[in-house]
């Protein structure tokens, strides 16, 4: 099999992804219309993850902070100074990326389980600011942004983004450019690079490069992806809230990475389509729904111990990035 005939395949499946989602906005009913989109925008979250833990092999508990950064820079910038949905995107984006380079500037100066228990105390440490500033963030309680906020004027045509429709489309598009970006990203040189400091940091270091700027700035592009799909969540949903800044949240892009297939570019999607509709399926028949969820990921560990396109990838579909 040549590179040429993989790369096609890889641009194929990557495009026919993209248009299936495009198509289902006009089939889906109401309800998982709503739903897909969100799952849209929370696969951007997951997506940011898997560039970190995925393809630099760097254990974070801590990527709520950046969902949060800019989720707080998006709804704050909206709600107290009235800034459009443009600008408050760019806020969002900006806070998260700034985070990301503070932060990893630190913590990446540890290692391991070291690693992950730094980025999870910087985490904690921006949830508790959530609730020592209540009075802009309103801590638990959130803030809701207005819907007449919530739209934007392209072309001299104004576009809700609460409407359904624009809001899907909305969600789509964010996560086709960040699936366009993180393929880029993974088959470049510095996507290499990344790999091989997954696999022997010393060995690579031995080749010549400078592993602490390269997971640096995987750690910044990582905090903008996820500080992305944070201000595009308050844009399209309206909801800030210290719940999304919570400990979960940096649990949850782990276990969608990890059930799609980490360092896999579509594993975030399928993971976390598969997490979302599992637990709203179950959730309606039994109060007991996280025991039938965690059955589910037991067997998915058992069969598909690389996650559902990792394992694919190992076992029939080696051209799979």
């Amino acid at each position: 099999m040549t590179e040429g005939s993989d790369s096609g395949k890889v641009i194929a499946l990557h495009a026919a992804v993209i248009a299936l989602l495009f198509g289902l906005n006009f089939v889906l009913p109401d309800y998982h219309h709503g739903v897909l989109a969100r799952v849209l925008v929370l696969t951007v979250f997951a997506m940011g993850y898997n560039l970190l833990f995925g393809y630099a092999g760097l254990l974070s508990l801590g990527h709520a902070m950046f969902f949060a950064a800019g989720l707080y820079g998006a709804g704050l910038t909206m709600f107290h100074l009235g800034w459009g949905v443009p600008a408050a995107f760019l806020a969002g984006l900006v806070a998260g990326a700034v985070l990301a380079l503070a932060i990893g500037a630190l913590a990446l100066r540890t290692k391991g389980v070291a690693f992950m228990i730094v980025t999870m105390m910087f985490a904690q440490v921006a949830y508790l600011l959530v609730y020592y500033f209540s009075a802009w963030t309103r801590g638990d309680e959130g803030l809701v942004v207005q819907q007449q906020a919530r739209a934007i004027t392209l072309g001299g045509t104004r576009l809700d983004l609460t409407d359904p429709t624009v809001r899907y489309m909305a969600a789509l598009g964010l996560f086709a450019i960040v699936l366009i970006v993180a393929l880029a990203i993974v088959r470049s040189s510095f996507g290499r690079v990344l790999v091989a400091i997954r696999e022997n940091e010393e060995r690579t270091k031995m080749l010549g490069y400078d592993t602490f700027a390269n997971k640096l700035a995987a750690m910044v592009a990582s905090g903008a992806i996820c500080a992305a799909a944070g201000a595009a969540y308050v844009i399209l949903f309206g909801y800030v809230g210290s719940t999304l800044a919570s400990v979960q949240y940096s649990i949850l892009p782990l276990l969608w990475v990890l059930l799609g297939g980490a360092a896999t570019t579509l594993g975030p999607l399928v993971g976390t389509l598969f997490m979302y509709y599992v637990v709203d399926i179950t959730s309606g028949y039994t109060s007991a729904y996280m025991l039938i969820v965690g059955v589910a990921l037991i067997l998915l560990v058992l069969f598909f111990p690389n996650g559902i396109l990792g394992t694919i990838r190992e076992r029939w579909a080696r051209w799979l990035p």
